[in-house]
């Protein structure tokens, strides 16, 4: 078994997957720590988003180790690395994929009720984030009937909810406008710092990776670790 680095939250050592004769993963390697933002760069069709899904446990690499905390993901089973997603990871996609029949509380709240936090409890603490997030008075709205930007930042305070050692975000601004996706990503990066949460951005916005602490460039399967010029 291949040891994380030192200090590290969430790593990964030779990485392979293959989706029929296609190649996603050959070899990649990653690493995060606690209250650190990493941008995961690359193309389209070079691997970011098959990375990030096997970090997060959503699929299984062919070969290769991840560690979470200390335990190798291979070695949980479904029920567990399930677990993992509702409680230790949270998760903000392009698009936010907020539930249209509940309102933006109801929302924010869905993972805490998830775990088994009664109602009005969830609901209260969803109404914390959401104020956090500049979108409290979006609490009764449904999605359909919010601005993109707005949608967003719902998704994100859903994200932190539960208070996740680990922020997945795939392509979060990818549907906003620049003032928007500038907003969202100074709100999302504050509040996982703040809360000494690690941030795995996959991006391929140079804007956006501006906001991380490191990059790791991803192309043809294989991952590179840049150093950032200060």
């Amino acid at each position: 078994m291949t040891h994380a680095p030192a200090g590290s939250l969430l790593a990964a050592a030779d990485l392979r997957k293959t989706y029929g004769s296609t190649r996603a993963l050959d070899g990649a390697e990653f690493s995060v720590h606690p209250g650190e933002v990493v941008a995961v760069m690359g193309p389209s069709g070079s691997g970011k988003s098959t990375l990030l899904h096997c970090l997060a446990g959503i699929i299984t690499p062919d070969s290769g180790s991840i560690t979470y905390a200390g335990r190798e993901l291979s070695a949980m089973n479904d029920a567990e690395r399930s677990a993992l997603r509702r409680t230790d990871f949270g998760f903000v996609f392009q698009f936010g994929q907020l539930v249209p029949e509940l309102t933006c509380v109801e929302n924010v709240a869905l993972p805490l009720r998830l775990t088994g936090v009664k109602r009005k409890e969830a609901e209260r603490t969803a109404l914390d984030w959401m104020e956090r997030l500049q979108v409290e008075d979006l609490a009764a709205k449904r999605p359909g009937e919010v601005s993109g930007g707005q949608s967003q930042r719902v998704a994100v305070a859903r994200a932190l909810v539960t208070r996740p050692r680990v922020i997945f975000a795939d392509e979060p601004t990818g549907a906003l406008n620049s003032l928007n996706g500038e907003l969202v990503m100074q709100l999302l990066t504050e509040t996982a710092r703040s809360a000494g949460a690690a941030l795995v951005l996959v991006t391929h916005e140079t804007r956006v990776a501006a906001y991380s602490d490191r990059e790791i460039v991803v192309r043809d399967g294989m991952s590179r670790d840049m150093e950032r010029i200060i």
